[in-house]
C-alpha cells in the first residue's frame, strides 16, 4: 500500500465546506526555514544559559587549580609573615645587642637607599584578583632586601669578632693615673670655669695628682699630637692625642712633659707623660678625653680595668658631682 499523502484544507464561510489548499513549494521552503532558524536560536540561548550555570569539566578543572594557587599563595603569605618576625628580631639583636658589644654604628646609610626604592608591581596588577599575588610579591621583596642588609651587617660584626682581640687592645679601658695616686675631681658635663669664669661644657674629666706623678698610655695606639703651644689645642698646655683606631682617640692635657713622639706606637700602661699645671690649668692635675667617632664622651665608661665594682661606683658618684673643674 502506497503512503498515503496529507492535504491541507481550509473551511470557507460562504459554502460552509473545507476548500482544499494547495501549498506551494516556495512556502514550504519558507515555514522550513523559519522552523530551522527558531531551532538554531533557542539552542544557541539553552547553551549560552548551559555554560553559565553548568562549568565544562576543562572549567571545572581550571577551578580547581585556580582554588589551589590561592590556597598556596595564602600559605606563603603566612610563611613570610613569620620569617618577618625571626628577621625582625635578628635585627633587634644586631642593633642592641652586637653592636653595642663593638660600639659599632648600624648599616643605616644602606639600609635606608635600599628599602626606599621603589619596585614596579603593574604587569601583576593587570592580572584579574592580583591583590594576594601582589601583597605576597611585595612582601616578599621586602623580605629579600632586609635579608641582603642583615647579611652585610653580619659579616661586618663578624669582621669586628675576628679583630676582637685587637680592638679590645686598642679600647681605653684604664684610668691614666694610678687610682691610689689620683683622685677625680670634676667629671663630664657642665662645669663652672674658675679661670673662664663661665660655665661651659667640660669634655673630659680632671684627675689631680701630684706634679711629676707618671700618666699612662690607655689602650694600644699610635700617638697623633705630642707637644705644647699647639694651635688646634689651645688652652691644653702639654697635650698628648693617641688614636686607637676602631674610632677611638684619647686626650691628654695640662701635663709637664710628654714622653713620647708624634708617629711612636705605643702600648697600653705604657708612660706618655708626667702631671702638669701648663695651659688654662689652676693646679697640678690631667685632664684626659676620650673621643668615639669624632664625638668626645664621658671617659668614666671606659675605667672598668682595675678597678672593683666598689670603687668603679664611687668614680660615677665623683663624676656626678656639679662641681667647678680646674681645667
Amino acid at each position: 500500500m502506497g503512503k498515503k499523502q496529507k492535504h491541507t484544507y481550509r473551511f470557507d464561510p460562504h459554502t460552509l465546506r473545507y476548500i482544499k489548499v494547495k501549498v506551494r513549494r516556495r512556502d514550504k521552503l519558507k515555514k522550513l526555514s523559519w522552523s530551522v532558524l527558531l531551532g538554531i536560536v533557542l539552542g544557541v540561548v539553552l547553551l549560552v544559559v548551559g555554560f553559565q550555570v553548568v562549568d565544562s569539566p576543562k572549567e571545572k578543572a581550571l577551578k580547581r587549580e585556580l582554588a589551589l594557587y590561592k590556597r598556596q599563595v595564602r600559605t606563603l603569605n603566612d610563611r613570610v609573615n613569620r620569617a618577618n618576625e625571626v628577621l625582625t628580631d635578628l635585627e633587634k639583636r644586631d642593633a642592641d645587642v652586637y653592636r653595642t658589644l663593638f660600639e659599632s654604628e648600624p648599616v643605616n646609610t644602606v639600609r635606608d637607599s635600599l628599602l626606599a626604592r621603589q619596585e614596579s608591581y603593574d604587569t601583576l596588577m593587570s592580572i584579574s584578583h592580583s591583590e594576594l599575588l601582589v601583597g605576597t610579591t611585595k612582601k616578599v621583596d621586602d623580605l629579600t632586601k632586609r635579608l641582603y642588609l642583615e647579611s652585610v651587617s653580619i659579616d661586618q660584626i663578624f669582621k669586628m669578632a675576628q679583630g676582637k682581640q685587637d680592638r679590645m687592645a686598642a679600647m681605653p679601658a684604664i684610668m691614666p693615673i694610678d687610682k691610689r695616686k689620683c683622685k677625680l675631681i670634676s667629671g663630664f658635663g657642665y662645669r663652672y670655669h674658675p679661670i673662664l669664669k663661665t660655665r661651659r661644657m667640660h669634655t673630659g674629666v680632671d684627675l689631680t695628682a701630684k706634679k711629676g706623678t707618671p700618666i699612662y698610655a690607655t689602650g694600644d695606639g699610635v700617638v697623633e699630637v705630642a707637644g705644647k703651644g699647639l694651635s688646634d689645642y689651645s688652652g691644653y698646655g702639654v697635650v698628648c692625642v693617641i688614636n686607637h683606631g676602631y674610632g677611638y682617640k684619647t686626650l691628654y692635657g695640662h701635663m709637664t712633659d710628654v714622653k713620647v713622639r708624634r708617629g711612636q706606637k705605643v702600648k697600653r700602661g705604657e708612660l706618655v707623660g708626667t702631671v702638669g699645671s701648663t695651659g688654662l690649668s689652676q693646679a697640678p692635675h690631667l685632664h684626659y678625653e676620650v673621643i668615639m667617632n669624632g664625638k668626645k664622651v664621658d671617659p668614666v665608661r671606659y675605667f672598668f680595668n682595675g678597678l672593683t665594682p666598689t670603687e668603679y661606683e664611687e668614680i660615677l658618684e665623683l663624676a656626678r658631682q656639679e662641681n667647678q673643674c680646674i681645667s
